[in-house]
């Protein structure tokens, strides 16, 4: 097996299709078959079904996927190692995260690495903590920051870091006529029950968590709007068609959005940064690394708007 066979298989596993697998990978079409198939054939088993409505995997193509992965990413950590000959000029980092993050820490995180390492690549990938897991331990991302509640079971070959512990507020429009909250900025549950509510999608941590309070306070929301993104439900906020609770990052540099303390319960979310513990992390990664934590401990500051809301976690 070839490395660019291999990467020509999980492109096309991925996409679906050989025409927009052959555009990613900045090669023809015929090119990209013949490599396809000279993997085949040399495993001796067919991997993709060819069809007019697109391209699935076999069983046989199951199996090699999260392999495949896996090599292309231990062969791409090894080029990268590299790059501590380079200064770190060149090479790159691909960092998950959720939406809910990537509209807040992440922003800081990829603006300071910028500025300090402009020729590194950055490659972003949003998605639930689940999946990015499962694409860190496929070798498909380099790092991830994910929100975990409570006891988590241990991940095979993932070690999980925690950065923070980070409040969850209710947001409206900074211009709104009424809060509805206490003198001192605070909402308990009860009271958030009765504002309309610009509503995540059910598929959202966020969603699943705020909904589970409320369930175990025999408290039924009232939603104004269900089904919203990130930045849709922080545009609909702004516009005063109703509060959200987010987590307390968000509100950073935001001068749109008016937060407040929920109590009665307080619902809290960990921030972790996941790894692979099997693979060495590259040059590039483990700078990566540093910025987030100086990024967390800035953010989180005595005396910064967020110090109040937000617990660093200790770190050895």
């Amino acid at each position: 097996m070839k490395l660019d066979q291999l990467r020509s298989f999980e492109a096309v596993a991925r996409i679906g299709n050989f025409t927009r697998a052959a555009d990613e990978l900045f090669v023809a079409q015929p090119s990209l078959s013949r490599q396809i198939g000279a993997l085949e054939a040399d495993l001796g088993a067919e991997l993709l079904r060819r069809a007019p409505g697109g391209v699935t995997l076999t069983a046989a193509g199951e199996v090699l996927l999260p392999i495949a992965r896996r090599m292309l990413g231990d062969a791409r950590a090894a080029r990268e190692q590299l790059d501590q000959l380079a200064g770190l000029r060149r090479g790159s980092v691909r960092l998950g995260a959720p939406p809910t993050l990537c509209v807040s820490l992440v922003t800081e995180v990829v603006a300071a690495y910028r500025s300090a390492h402009p020729g590194v690549e950055l490659h972003i990938t949003e998605g639930g903590s689940r999946f990015l897991v499962d694409a860190l331990h496929e070798g498909a991302l380099d790092l991830a920051l994910v929100v975990t509640r409570g006891a988590q079971p241990p991940t095979p070959a993932t070690e999980l870091v925690p950065l923070l512990s980070e409040e969850l507020v209710v947001v409206s429009a900074t211009d709104a006529q009424e809060r509805g909250g206490t003198e001192q900025g605070e909402l308990a549950l009860a009271q958030l029950a009765r504002m309309p509510q610009v509503a995540f999608s059910r598929s959202y941590d966020l969603r699943i968590a705020t909904d589970a309070a409320f369930a175990d306070a025999g408290l039924t929301p009232t939603i104004a709007v269900e089904g919203a993104e990130m930045d849709a439900v922080l545009r609909f906020v702004e516009r005063g068609i109703g509060v959200a609770v987010v987590p307390a990052m968000v509100v950073i540099d935001r001068p749109g959005l008016h937060s407040q303390r929920l109590v009665r319960p307080q619902l809290t979310r960990t921030v972790n940064l996941a790894r692979r513990t099997e693979v060495g992390a590259s040059a590039a990664a483990s700078e990566m690394q540093r910025i987030i934590f100086d990024t967390v401990d800035r953010l989180a500051a005595p005396g910064t708007e967020l110090a109040q809301r937000v617990t660093v976690a200790a770190r050895a």
